[in-house]
This record gives structure tokens, sequence and C-alpha cells, in this order.
């Protein structure tokens, strides 16, 4: 019986290597069919999500801006609750905190930024007379260029005059839009109260749902870091734009600007923004130190003055508060400013940021798709598979 079963045993032993190798090899093969499946869907949504959100921005502005607020607002919402209020009386407290902030903002920049809006063209001919020599050159390179064009135009069919109707007035533009702003701004409310109201409870059932402890421990570790990136990163720059506002309002106040706490404001709102909206601040102010002042010189101090604080508050004093945890490639910051101003423009440009940190923070805590290595090296979307594939396959 042993001379038997000395000699089957090897021969077992062979026949199934190539069964479990042929199993492995279908095995990979599935993986990475599904890998593939999985990385044209993605491509796919990829590509058609951008013009669902700009065909329904009506809807998932108000709803993201709103969730984004809520986010922020969760570290107070949660404070007040270890204090005792009940969520409800917690969630009403936080959004009435925050429509108290706003209305305080929009009332100091608003009313201020109409007056000025309506001196515009009362004060064109200052800005002309304070620009002079400027204009004047260029009214002279203007003068040598269609003298040239004349010359070689001469004879050819005289320009049709075509007449252009006059746009609507601001006021009647405002009076026309005002409702639907109105209702998208009651709806935002709304989601940021519900959202907020429901956080403890809803923050619980996902963790709860989960049918392991690591994955409930991972959940919960990714919905404390999307929190904390989120509010952190928000917090700050609320912080660092508002005392940014507050210290150029004062240098303003002492070059006999009018209405520095209106330009504070804007300098605070527009510092959202990256790299963008310091520049829109210093054209303002250029534009409006020239309407309030006649020696140019003088008039460029505002604008010149900012730019200083703000090369100390961006080389210094954020990276110094917000640290290496937040850190983002500029290269992303520029490609998710552009992305979200051509989806949802001004407002898109400031929630772009926030919506980077909390799309990196949910990548970082989730895992990233290794889609190099599943081009190239034929690995699945994980890489995980492939590299277990490899280490098996690896000879001693």
């Amino acid at each position: 019986m042993n001379r038997l079963q000395g000699p089957g045993a090897p021969g077992e032993a062979k026949a199934s290597e190539p069964h479990h190798h042929e199993s492995e090899s279908d095995s990979y093969r599935r993986d990475r069919l599904l890998a593939a499946l999985t990385l044209i869907a993605g491509a796919g949504l990829t590509l058609a999500v951008p013009f669902a959100l700009r065909a329904g921005a009506e809807f998932f502005l108000p709803v993201t801006a709103a969730l984004v607020i809520a986010i922020a607002l969760v570290p107070l919402l949660e404070w007040l609750e270890r204090r005792g209020l009940p969520s409800g009386l917690a969630a009403f407290v936080c959004l009435l905190l925050f429509i108290v902030a706003a209305n305080i903002a929009i009332a100091s920049i608003v009313l201020p930024a109409a007056e000025w809006v309506r001196l515009v063209p009362e004060r064109i001919g200052r800005i002309r007379d304070t620009l002079a020599p400027l204009l004047e050159v260029y009214s002279d390179l203007e003068r040598f260029i269609n003298d040239i064009v004349d010359e070689f135009g001469a004879g050819a069919e005289a320009p049709r005059t075509v007449a252009v109707e006059t746009p609507n007035s601001l006021l009647d533009i405002i009076a026309t839009s005002a409702p639907h702003a109105a209702i998208q701004m009651f709806f935002a409310m709304l989601v940021i109260f519900f959202f907020l109201s429901g956080w403890s409870a809803m923050r619980r059932r996902t963790i709860v749902a989960r049918t392991s402890f690591d994955g409930a421990m991972t959940t919960a570790r990714a919905i404390q870091q999307v929190v904390d990136a989120t509010s952190t990163y928000l917090g700050t720059i609320t912080v660092v734009n508002v005392t940014l506002g507050l210290v150029v309002s004062f240098v303003l106040y002492l070059l006999d600007m009018p209405t520095p706490l209106m330009w504070g404001g804007i300098v605070a709102v527009l510092n959202y923004v990256p790299y963008l909206g310091p520049i829109a601040s210093v054209l303002l102010l250029a534009l409006g130190g020239l309407m309030a002042f006649t020696d140019p010189w003088y008039a460029f101090l505002p604008a010149l003055a900012f730019a200083s604080l703000h090369l100390i508050e961006a080389n210094l004093v954020t990276p110094m508060l917000v640290g290496r945890r937040l850190t983002i490639n500029p290269l992303l910051i520029l490609v998710a400013l552009s992305f979200w101003a051509w989806v949802w423009g001004t407002t898109g440009a400031l929630l772009a940021v926030p919506l980077l940190i909390i799309a990196k923070t949910v990548l970082d805590a989730a895992g990233r798709p290794d889609i190099a290595g599943f081009l190239f090296e034929e690995g699945t979307l994980t890489g995980g598979h492939h590299e277990e594939h490899g280490e098996e396959n690896r000879p001693a």
C-alpha cells in the first residue's frame, strides 16, 4: 500500500498545480474586467457631472453652498449640544448666528457699494483728468493706428451703423431677480437647519449601519476628518480675512478714503478666492482711489497698501495658522477655481477650495484608485490584487 501511495502523491500535486494557476488567472482577468468597466463608467460620469451641475445650478448651487456652510458649523453645533441644548435648538442658534453675521457683512458692503456705483458716471471726468498723462499717450497711439488703417482702408465700403438696444437698468435687473434669489436663499437656510438638526442622529446611523467594527471606525474617522478639515479651513480663513479687512479699513481711514469699512468688507470677501480675489481687490481699490483723489500717485496708495498687506498675510500669517495639514497643490487650486467658476460663476469660485478640501479628505480616507497602475502595470484600480499576484509568482 505504501508503494502505491508513494508514487501517487507527487502526481496528484502536479495535477492540482495547473488547476490552481488557472483559477488564479481567471480570477485576475475577471478583476481586471470589472476594474476596466468601473474606470469607463467613472470617466463617463466625470464628463457628464459638470454639465449636469451647470444645467441644474438653480438646485445644486444652493444645496452645495448650504452643505458646505452646515459642515463648517458642525463644531459649533456639537459645542452647543455638549452644553445641554437639544439638537433642534442648537441648529437654530447656529443658523441664527450665521444669518446675523451674513446680514452685517451685506449691510456694510452692499449699501455703500451701491452709492459708489451711482457715482461712477459722475466721477468719470475726474478719473480722466487724473489719468490725463496716460490717456494722452494712449490717444496718440490710437491716432497713429487709425491713420495707418485709414491709409490702407481707403476706398473700402463705409461701415454700417447698427442700433443696439439699451439694456435694462440695474434696478430692473435686481427687481426681477430678487424674488428668485430670495427663494433660493430661503431654501438654503432650510437645508442648513435640517442638516444640523439631524446631524448627530445621521452620523450615528451611518456608523452603526456598518457590518464590521473596522468599517464603522473607518466611516467615523472619515466623517470626523471631513468636518475637521472643512471647519478648520473655513474658520481660520474667515478669521484671517476679517482681520485683513479690518486692517485695510484702518489704513484706508488714515488715507482719507471714503467708506473704508466697505472696502475692508470687499477685501475680506474677495480674499476667499485664492489668487484671483486679491487681484480683483487691487483693481477695485485702484478704481476707487482714482474716483476719490485727484493726485494720480496718491490715488494708487490704497491699492498699494492692500497689496503689501496681502503679501504679508499670504506668505506669513496664513501658512503659520493653517499649517501643513491643509496644504494643497496650487495647480489643483487653480483647476478647481476655473472649474467651479465655469460651473457656477462667482459663487462657484468661492466654494472651490472648500469643495476641494472635502473631496481630498474623502479620497484620503477611502483610498485613491491606482489608475496609473491599472493602465501601465496591468494591475487593478486598487493595486492590491496585482501586488499580491506578483508576490505569489515572484521567484524565490
